[in-house]
């Protein structure tokens, strides 16, 4: 399996632009640019879809962990924070509250543990991962 994205960017860096577009069609031609990456202008930026990217990651990860143990899970609502100091990513930082009848703590941890470690876009992430989470039932 291959995937792909393409970015096309035109100008010098700080006053130049891009657009984003994904192989699948998901988004097409989203805008970014200095000022969507390090300020707060309308657009994306490369952090806040690798946030999206590891969030979904994390909690199918944690879906498949979960239903091999014999559980399903309601919901898993995560959210990433992808912290960037000095153009270098320091962490990448899950928030999760999880909806999963059943299940005892100390064996939810475990496989959130797991999926914190072996989802496919962790294992890519050279970085500090961390997360935290409510398990309610």
């Amino acid at each position: 399996m291959k995937r792909k994205a393409r970015a096309i960017w035109k100008g010098k860096g700080i006053d130049g632009s891009g657009k984003m577009s994904a192989q699948s069609g998901a988004f097409k031609d989203l805008n970014f640019t200095a000022k969507t990456r390090f300020e707060d202008d309308p657009g994306t930026n490369p952090e806040e879809l690798i946030a999206a990217a590891h969030a979904g990651c994390y909690t199918m990860q944690l879906s498949f962990n979960l239903q091999e143990a014999g559980y399903v899970a309601k919901e898993l609502d995560a959210e990433c924070i992808i912290e960037v100091k000095d153009f270098h990513v320091q962490s990448s930082h899950i928030v999760l509250n999880a909806k999963v009848e059943g299940i005892g703590e100390e064996e939810f941890e475990k496989l959130v543990r797991h999926a914190e470690k072996n989802c496919p876009i962790s294992k890519l992430l050279d970085t500090k991962i961390s997360v935290e989470y409510t398990l309610n039932k």
